[in-house]
């Protein structure tokens, strides 16, 4: 039998005396959390850094999946566009024979793009005088350098060894040798027509490991660790051309535009 009108009413009379005015007593410890943890996330991003490269390849991959990438002539390549050249660059030459490792290594922070070049093939041993197979390399990499519009800066690295006395007359240590062969490369590309405006020298002895960790802090301790043996000095011994992330600006050469 159906309830009467009545009866329905005093079926709602009674839960109304049963429940609680208000949001239950839980709630508010639970928004106190999620505040909390919306303030700790704001904090990691705001001490995190960020690397241009992987967020332009990022930009680049959404722009594919939800609209159309329109390339603009009137700009120049993008970080991410000189990463992707970079790497085709690499995978296209031969491994050396005897490491079984390629010369050249393409890496990305939020410093820019950089092409890392063994000074094995790069100059001959305790000398800056470069050798035939490194201008190859550098010709390689022109077409990028001039269709991109970025600061450009060479470094020259070496391993922890001590220089033989006859080569410390001209170099006194490895920070004048390191400094002298970045110095040769800039030279070498504004022969190739580059803009030395564009270009800075910078040299840095064997104190930026190449393997070594962000996390790790830079030590006499922690450059011997990475100067323990043949391979790891072979590695540390580079010259590296990196492309400068611009501070602050665009990054990006294409534009995202929705399908019409």
């Amino acid at each position: 039998m159906a309830a009467t009108p009545q009866e329905v009413k005093k079926f709602i009379n009674k839960g109304k005396e049963q429940v609680d005015e208000g949001l239950p007593g839980w709630f508010g410890t639970f928004a106190d959390m999620m505040t909390l943890l919306f303030a700790f996330f704001v904090l990691l991003a705001a001490i995190s850094t960020i690397d241009p490269v992987k967020l332009q390849n990022m930009a680049d991959g959404m722009g594919k999946s939800v609209g159309k990438k329109k390339e603009l002539d009137n700009q120049a390549m993008s970080l991410g566009d000189i990463h992707k050249e970079a790497v085709k660059m690499v995978e296209e030459m031969e491994k050396d024979p005897e490491t079984g490792e390629k010369p050249v290594e393409v890496t990305t922070s939020p410093k820019g793009v950089t092409i890392g070049i063994s000074s094995d093939v790069s100059f001959r041993s305790g000398s800056a005088e470069t050798k035939p197979e490194f201008l190859e390399i550098l010709k390689k990499i022109l077409p990028t350098v001039q269709e991109s519009y970025f600061q450009i800066a060479v470094e020259g690295h070496t391993d922890s060894d001590q220089l033989p006395k006859a080569l410390r007359i001209q170099y006194p240590s490895n920070w004048e040798l390191s400094g002298a062969r970045a110095a040769a490369v800039v030279r070498l590309l504004i022969s190739l027509g580059v803009d030395p405006t564009r270009l800075e020298a910078v040299g840095y002895g064997e104190f930026v490991p190449r393997d070594r960790k962000n996390t790790e802090l830079l030590s006499s301790d922690l450059v011997q660790k990475y100067n323990s043996n043949p391979q790891q000095k072979a590695r540390n011994r580079r010259v590296e051309i990196t492309f400068l992330a611009p501070r602050g600006g665009p990054v990006g050469r294409s534009a995202t535009t929705d399908d019409e």
